[in-house]
């Protein structure tokens, strides 16, 4: 009976609306049959002039048996007359009172309601709803221990689970290129569990919405600390940088910005240094990430240079030649390349010649080749009769004093002598250029005696 009755009502429905199509019915609108079925707000109850006293006799009965069934309600005295309902008598709170208020205007009859309520402020009135409350909210807590029980025990299994997982660092190490990305897996891996063990916990207590709550404030604080340590982050992030793309070994020779010394090891937060005097230096790995940084050890080779000055009177290309015969008659002064030379600036008094050598840093110490190439070329060209100068003021005088004259003719018979002196031959390895290895002894103990982690892999490649 029920599906003849749809088909019936479907069928009606189809006539209806295919109606002004198709003429069937022409005096038929189908617009005004849509407006008539939109919902439309219920009007006032209308007041019935008919009522009389039996009415407001029935509409008091019923509401005092309401009342007396309503905890906080039962003092509630009722009056009522033409349909116009008092409420008074004592009452806890005005939660009571909107309540009573409303239940009165739901009972058919009432015209309006008013309220005349006083405030019950006993002790025992006031204080047993709290106490049960209380008791209620105890005995509920006590009825779900057993679930929180289970909820708790399904939270730590999950937890120790994922610490499990985490825990083997020989599977991430294998997985990751380097130990860093290896503990931040593993890292990450452990407090994942540990979020997914609480909201299987939670979804069973039911109270998943807590986590949407706690999840929603953590966002705002995360934002909120995010911006706070904005530095660390970035000190952290760079830290991961350097690990995957390692500018150096350990041990290596580099210049970092204005910072020089030797790599002990780099770390999650900072790039420690042994200077070239001994003393530990520590750089934040932004810093690092961001500064050129300069390696001397990555390439054996490398190139000294200094200037010599000769007199404005003598000849640069001698002075040159002389020079560069010296510094490659030096053990320590690569073949190939070979030592070169030029003239860098030619002054008022002097002429300013650059040399350039090549050593190989696993023989030789830049410092003290630097320092031995400087002496031996210096002594050269003194002996060679080239001077040396420093800064000369001439100053002319017309028809100048005579005992000056006859200084400035002796000057040139002396200069022209110690010029045409032999020159002197250099002993070859007359100076100790051996690597000076106490800083990386020293680097190398502290990294065998230390046993703290370090992000540097001989097994990456180095960039």
């Amino acid at each position: 009976m029920s599906l003849y009755r749809w088909l019936l009502t479907a069928l009606f429905l189809a006539m209806a609306v295919a109606a002004p199509v198709t003429g069937l019915f022409p005096d038929f609108d189908a617009r005004a049959q849509v407006q008539l079925t939109e919902p439309v707000d219920d009007p006032e109850p209308a007041i019935d002039p008919a009522a009389d006293s039996s009415a407001d006799i029935a509409i008091a009965d019923r509401l005092r048996g309401i009342f007396r069934e309503i905890e906080g309600l039962d003092g509630v005295a009722v009056a009522v007359d033409a349909g116009v309902v008092r409420l008074s008598g004592p009452i806890a709170d005005n939660a009571s009172a909107d309540r009573a208020k409303a239940i009165a205007q739901r009972v058919s009859g009432v015209v309006t309601v008013e309220s005349q309520f006083e405030r019950d402020l006993s002790v025992g009135r006031n204080v047993e709803p709290v106490v049960d409350k209380f008791s209620a909210s105890l005995q509920n807590f006590l009825s779900a221990l057993p679930l929180i029980g289970v909820a708790f025990l399904v939270a730590i299994f999950v937890g120790l689970l994922g610490h499990f997982f985490a825990s083997r660092m020989g599977f991430w190490k294998r997985v990751t290129p380097n130990i860093f990305l290896a503990e931040l897996i593993s890292g990450f891996v452990r407090v994942l569990f540990i979020m997914v063990g609480i909201f299987i916990g939670l979804d069973i207590l039911n109270a998943t919405a807590l986590l949407g709550a706690v999840l929603g404030g953590a966002g705002v604080i995360g934002l909120a600390v995010g911006f706070a340590l904005r530095d660390t982050v970035d000190n952290y992030m760079s830290s991961i940088m350097l690990s995957i793309r390692q500018p150096f070994r350990a041990n290596d020779h580099v210049r970092v910005g204005e910072q020089e010394g030797r790599v002990v090891r780099l770390t999650s937060r900072a790039t420690i240094l042994m200077t070239l005097d001994g003393n530990h230096l520590r750089i934040p790995n932004a810093t690092v990430f961001k500064a050129e940084i300069l390696n001397f050890t990555r390439n054996p080779q490398r190139r000294f240079s200094f200037e010599l000055g000769v007199d404005a009177d003598d000849d640069p290309a001698a002075a040159i030649e002389t020079g560069l015969r010296a510094i490659n008659g030096q053990d320590f002064v690569l073949d190939d390349p070979e030592a070169t030379a030029e003239i860098r600036e030619v002054g008022d008094s002097n002429i300013l010649i650059a040399f350039h050598g090549w050593i190989d840093q696993r023989n030789s110490d830049f410092n003290k080749a630097r320092g031995a190439a400087i002496r031996v070329t210096k002594n050269a060209l003194e002996e060679c009769g080239f001077a040396l100068p420093e800064p000369i003021y001439r100053l002319r005088f017309d028809n100048g004093p005579p005992q000056m004259m006859d200084a400035a003719s002796k000057v040139e018979p002396a200069k022209k002598a110690s010029r045409e002196k032999p020159p002197r031959v250099l002993a070859k390895d007359a100076f100790d250029v051996s690597p000076e290895d106490h800083v990386e002894k020293l680097v190398e103990s502290e990294r065998s005696d230390d046993g703290s982690s370090d992000l540097l892999d001989d097994q990456q490649p180095v960039e």
